[in-house]
């Protein structure tokens, strides 16, 4: 008996690290802050946060609708959901009151998401114009043009850039090709591999700034985009996501751009929106970016073509 109730236990205790190890850190982290607002917001009005049950949730939602935008609210609700399984209980958020009330909200706000600028190439061109310009050492100069171009050029969420390890490299004739071994839509580490050619504008090209960038730098192992102490001392330390912002941010304010709507998204929605401007199909650029679905690459598709296919364009005035 003793047995069988130490071996139920290890079971158990295997299967909540499935559970757990089903999501990335980054995403259980999520799930943890998201439940912590909605306890709160619980322990304020004397309500049960865990179990909790529809009604609640529906009143949540409704608080949070005054100042939040309906995909946060979404991602509450899948947060508060995800923490009652992984704690063993049942939520209904298919429950009426919770649907027709998201519904209701999103009526009454509307849904139509106000993204972040993308970077264009003409944004990309002023900005490594004014890295070149800057007084500062070249090892510096050279790190922050091979961020912003390989981050351009590869379509790059900002986690997968700053993630690049020298042994993800391959440098072929072509160009380089560069192993991501884990990004936000793929939980499971399957991998993929990013091909980025040689430009015929060296200055621009985010090949041969990268190879400058790693012969300058000596790096032979680890990250490839480091932090530097003061001065230019170079360390061993791995840059932040967060790292990705500034630079984009602090080059286009030099630049004499308003930088309020550029973040790190910009670079990876720039090269989406700049290869469906020239043409390219919805298939390879999700070859390149890794989206799953069609859906955002198809936003920029039509962003892209807003005046190319304007209906006004055959007009004659």
């Amino acid at each position: 008996m003793n047995e069988l109730t130490t071996d139920l236990k290890s079971l158990h205790e295997a299967t909540l690290n499935n559970l757990k190890s089903s999501k990335a850190n980054n995403t259980l982290r999520a799930y943890k802050s998201d439940f912590r607002d909605f306890a709160a917001f619980c322990a304020k009005h004397s309500l049960n946060s865990l179990p909790t049950e529809a009604k609640i949730v529906s009143l949540y939602l409704t608080h949070l609708s005054k100042n939040s935008k309906i995909s946060t609210l979404r991602r509450r609700l899948v947060s508060i959901s995800m923490v009652h399984k992984l704690k063993g209980h049942y939520l209904d958020t298919k429950h009426p009151i919770i649907v027709e009330n998201l519904m209701g909200i999103k009526r009454v706000k509307g849904s139509i998401q106000k993204g972040k600028k993308p970077i264009l190439i003409s944004h990309l061109k002023t900005i490594i114009n004014v890295i070149d310009q800057q007084k500062t050492e070249e090892v510096k100069k050279l790190r922050d043009k091979s961020i912003i171009l390989v981050g351009f050029g590869g379509g790059f969420r900002r986690t997968e850039l700053i993630s690049i390890d020298y042994e993800d490299l391959d440098f072929v004739s072509e160009g380089v090709k560069i192993n991501i071994k884990r990004s936000k839509t793929d939980q499971f580490g399957e991998g993929m591999i990013k091909g980025l050619p040689y430009f015929n504008n060296k200055i621009y090209c985010p090949v041969i700034n990268l190879k400058k960038w790693l012969e300058i730098s000596k790096i032979k192992s680890g990250p490839i985009f480091r932090r530097f102490a003061k001065g230019s001392a170079l360390t061993e330390k791995r840059l932040t996501d967060q790292s990705v912002v500034l630079l984009i941010k602090e080059y286009l304010n030099l630049a004499g751009i308003e930088n309020k709507n550029f973040a790190g998204h910009s670079l990876r929605s720039g090269f989406a929106t700049v290869a469906a401007e020239s043409g390219a199909d919805e298939r390879s650029i999700m070859a390149m970016t890794g989206h799953k679905t069609t859906q955002m690459v198809r936003r920029y598709i039509r962003e892209a073509n807003i005046f190319k296919n304007n209906a006004l364009n055959k007009i004659e005035i």
